[in-house]
């Protein structure tokens, strides 16, 4: 089985991150679509997340009728921060015959060589890259490699700093959630301070 790994922090996950994880599920030679939620990003400021168990809920509510796409809470057995190249050695040791491939956004891409070991992982593991409109016309030194996978998907411009300030401000961003994570988050009060 190909496994497509989506990390993020899904702070919160949104209808962007559902649109691109579901079109490679359907649209691309994986089988499944993990989302790997990750507790603390080592490039992000931790005090901006929500609590773990509200982001890892509202993955699961958030996927529950998409039967491809899978919430994923590895990361949290792990040290952290978290770093993709030891998430990765867990996941090959515990899902033997499963093969993993990383996706990213193509900004992503161009800050690749900052990861701790990205050798190893490019050596290893296939990247499937989908286009962002403020990284089109910046190249990366790994446009060309064998294992960078461009691929053609829809090209969402949403972010998830964007929804928690207009949350804050008490706009309506319903359309920009899944309804079930859109009356979680109201529901309990999040993301209003």
């Amino acid at each position: 089985m190909k496994i497509g790994l989506y990390f993020g922090t899904f702070n919160p996950i949104h209808i962007g991150h559902l649109i691109i994880a579901n079109h490679l599920a359907e649209h691309s030679d994986l089988d499944e679509v993990w989302m790997v939620v990750t507790p603390h990003n080592p490039l992000k400021k931790k005090n901006t997340l929500l609590a773990d168990h509200h982001r890892l809920e509202i993955v699961h509510l958030a996927v529950a009728e998409y039967p491809k796409l899978k919430p994923c809470d590895i990361e949290f057995k792990l040290a952290q921060p978290n770093y993709t190249v030891i998430t990765l050695a867990h996941l090959k040791e515990k899902y033997p015959k499963y093969h993993f491939c990383l996706l990213m956004g193509q900004d992503n891409l161009h800050t690749f060589h900052k990861w701790k070991n990205y050798e190893a992982i490019l050596e290893n593991y296939e990247l499937y890259v989908y286009p962002r409109i403020h990284a089109e016309n910046q190249t990366s030194e790994f446009d060309q490699h064998p294992k960078v996978k461009n691929i053609e998907a829809p090209i969402i411009e949403l972010s998830s700093t964007f929804i928690r300030e207009q949350i804050k401000l008490k706009k309506n961003i319903k359309p920009m959630l899944p309804s079930v994570v859109w009356q979680y988050i109201d529901h309990n009060n999040l993301y209003k301070k």
